[in-house]
């Protein structure tokens, strides 16, 4: 981004400052894609992801970007003149985008009221939510960045404005700063009446042809004036950010023949979870009176949006986005930034603002106070822990980034307290379905209701039961097949888990002996400039970086997620010590020599799904032999490239002329056969009887006849032993005809020795 590209707008709004509201107006829409770009990309803007803090513009655009630059400035002016921006509904979510085109009142409230009739295509949106709306998309739009760029640490641009909206407009501390210009036509829609409750499922409501033509355009309440901005950031930033499935849709997301219409980026995920970091702070920074009091008229807007914020806006279409991620991100190291969210949203209480010590907070456990929320996001933890568990059975835990996802998901879950809060949640919702009967007309408010959070509040639901049972059948349906987080089936993948984490432990420990010894004996060879250059080239276990300190943190973290994993699931010494002897059985003494587990198929070995996972976690392997022709091997850098061509052309036409006299030869048992058997590959010589991975059976015919080989004679090694031999013949004054018979007849007398007493040395 050049220096005259973030001038250009700015100029632009310093000239027209001055002018008519209408030439604002109208220079607006230009102006916010100068600088976020365009929904479609077409229009790059400043790419605020490449803008990092050491670049010369970067206090020029944070300073015109602020809340409180001359940016957001101009959004309060025309904010004040109910100015109305478009928005074609192509660019909308795809679930609100599907409910416009159903004829179905959308779920948020952002949507409400906003369409053109009759339908055009096209949302208006006041100039506060069409400033966000852009900015928040500029995110997630496909643009075609030049080459060689990429979206870099978490310190550029973007990223702190993000941050720095959500703390000035869902303040932790004092409420939000008021708008400069008097703004008494506040764009939030009005609350939306409470739909009674008829069972746990949330359905959609038909109410767009029925409503959305006479909804009034003010808010109803004057006291929502004071947060309106805020309500609309954070459902401008859940909508574009997260709100890409519906319940539907992911529901079909979880059958693999069904095509995925978006994939989040690293980037987009880091984001997410700065949003729930700075939720959970903001719903956490309501004084303890206002915490455990129930919500009355003395209670500030902002303080009534905290306590809904993260059940009401958020909760559903996370565990939906978070849901999908588990499930199609790829099994790599990027990983983590998905986790990371997920960890920092079932943590809430690491937000609370007081500063603690790590490693207390850990000892301490998770307090009481917070059983309530576990409950209420009972799906958070099993669901997803059970995802998690189906991913990393799957990867390579000898790498050390893979390892410390293992560690960060074992320990998070082996807080004290924690598991038994979980397991109360699984508890509640295993109550007998005729509990529930008599309190069916109870009003429950579910996301998929929306509306303002100043909206009729939902009764307060005292049952344990009915609020575990609305959670889960409010986001998996009521025809869900719930499977306990401690219950026997998952308790036997967790087991597996073990074993597989055992495994590879045993393997980054062999890792680090075997690089620790090759260390050592490259230090003392090092002396006589014999040391190897690449530790990794003569061990075939575990990735190639993952050597020396990262072997060493691998075992750590592995070890520790054992000891956390036994924690949470209650395996005493006895049970893991049994685990061990069960993994011990079946391994070959840490030799790594053995096969991976393969069943015989018609042309070979075929792989079983433990074989791979064996060979993932370096477990086991095959020998890396050619198994091919033994003179079609490609020219090895110490053979004679001329040599190796010229005796294979000599020895077909011998082998094509002579090859079924040399068969026939080699196929007789008296001396004559087993002499000619050791000058000539034949089929006992190549069928070593070792398993091998799999070849066709015309091949492994063709590569066990008998035939002529000359290759070796093409070696360098060979014609240097040749030459000294000739060399020494000439000390005894022999010539080259001599010698030449001479080198031959010591062969054959080797040959003739090794046909006589080869197998009565091979047996000692």
């Amino acid at each position: 981004m050049s220096y005259h590209a973030v001038m250009q707008p700015v100029r632009m709004l310093a000239m027209v400052d001055n002018g008519g509201k209408l030439e604002l107006h109208l220079i607006f829409p230009w102006l916010v894609e100068s600088v976020f770009g365009s929904l479609d990309g077409v229009i790059m803007g400043w790419n605020l992801q490449f803008l990092q803090a050491r670049s010369n513009e970067y206090n020029i655009v944070m300073d015109f970007l602020d809340p409180s630059g001359p940016m957001m400035k101009l959004v309060y002016k025309l904010q004040a003149e109910e100015y109305k921006y478009e928005i074609p509904v192509s660019f909308l979510p795809g679930p609100v985008k599907a409910s416009i085109q159903e004829g179905v009142l959308p779920d948020c409230p952002l949507f409400h009221n906003k369409l053109q009739f009759p339908l055009s295509g096209l949302q208006t949106l006041n100039p506060f939510e069409y400033y966000m709306f852009i900015f928040a998309s500029s995110l997630i739009t496909p643009k075609n960045y030049p080459l060689g760029q990429h979206v870099s640490s978490l310190d550029n641009a973007y990223f702190v404005l993000v941050d720095t909206y959500l703390k000035y407009f869902l303040p932790t501390e004092g409420s939000v700063p008021p708008s400069p210009f008097a703004d008494n036509r506040g764009s939030v829609s009005p609350p939306a009446p409470s739909v009674p409750f008829a069972g746990y499922g949330i359905h959609s409501t038909s109410l767009l042809k029925r409503h959305i033509s006479h909804q009034p355009s003010v808010t109803a309440d004057p006291a929502a004036q004071e947060i309106w901005r805020s309500e609309a950031l954070l459902q401008v930033f859940v909508e574009i950010w997260l709100h890409h499935y519906s319940l539907e849709m992911y529901q079909k997301l979880q059958s693999p023949q069904v095509k995925e219409t978006f994939t989040p980026t690293e980037e987009h995920v880091l984001v997410v979870r700065l949003l729930v970091k700075h939720l959970h702070a903001f719903s956490c920074s309501l004084k303890p009176e206002q915490v455990c009091s129930s919500p009355s008229a003395h209670s500030s807007p902002l303080e009534e949006f905290k306590r809904v914020v993260v059940q009401r806006f958020v909760q559903q279409k996370l565990y939906v986005f978070l849901q999908h991620c588990f499930s199609h991100w790829p099994l790599d190291a990027s990983f983590r930034a998905v986790l990371e969210t997920w960890l920092s949203y079932i943590q809430p209480w690491r937000y609370t603002g007081e500063n603690t010590n790590p490693q207390t907070d850990q000892n301490k456990g998770v307090p009481e106070k917070w059983g309530l929320f576990v409950q209420e996001n009972l799906l958070m933890y099993t669901k997803l822990f059970q995802g998690f568990l189906n991913r990393v059975v799957r990867i390579d835990l000898v790498n050390v980034k893979n390892a410390l996802m293992v560690f960060r998901v074992a320990k998070v879950f082996a807080q004290p307290n924690l598991s038994e809060m979980i397991q109360k949640g699984e508890q509640l919702f295993l109550e007998p379905e005729h509990v529930l009967h008599h309190r069916q007309h109870r009003v429950f408010l579910t996301p998929s209701h929306g509306g303002s959070f100043l909206s009729a509040r939902q009764s307060v639901v005292t049952d344990g039961v009915f609020r575990v049972k609305s959670h889960v059948y409010g986001l998996e349906g009521q025809d869900c097949q719930y499977k306990q987080m401690f219950g026997t089936e998952l308790r036997g993948v967790v087991l597996k888990l073990i074993q597989i984490i055992a495994q590879a432990r045993q393997t980054a420990k062999r890792i680090s002996d075997h690089s620790a010894e090759v260390a050592a004996n490259n230090s003392f060879m090092s002396w006589f400039g014999m040391g190897s250059p690449d530790l990794n080239y003569t061990f075939n276990g575990g990735e190639v970086d993952d050597t020396g300190e990262c072997v060493k943190k691998t075992h750590e973290f592995l070890e520790r997620s054992l000891d956390y994993l036994c924690q949470i699931f209650r395996l005493n010494a006895g049970q893991l010590s049994q685990l061990m002897a069960t993994l011990g059985s079946g391994q070959d003494d840490g030799n790594s020599r053995q096969l991976p587990d393969c069943v015989q198929g018609e042309n070979g070995l075929i792989l079983t799904d433990l074989g791979r996972m064996q060979i993932i976690n370096g477990l086991r392997r095959f020998e890396i032999e050619y198994q091919g022709d033994p003179e079609l091997q490609p020219i090895r850098s110490y053979e004679n490239a001329v040599l190796v061509r010229l005796f294979f052309k000599i020895s077909s036409l011998v082998n094509e002329r002579f090859g079924d006299h040399m068969e026939v030869l080699c196929s007789r048992p008296d001396f004559l056969g087993r002499l000619g058997r050791h000058y000539l590959a034949s089929p006992e010589v190549m069928a070593d009887g070792r398993q091998r991975s799999p070849e066709t059976r015309r091949t492994a015919e063709r590569n066990r006849r008998p035939r002529l080989s000359l290759r070796t004679l093409a070696s360098y090694r060979t014609l240097l032993m040749l030459l000294f031999l000739y060399l020494f013949g000439v000390l005894f004054s022999f010539g080259p005809i001599s010698s030449t018979l001479l080198i031959l007849t010591g062969g054959f007398l080797y040959g003739l020795f090794i046909t006589l007493f080869g197998d009565k040395l091979k047996s000692q």
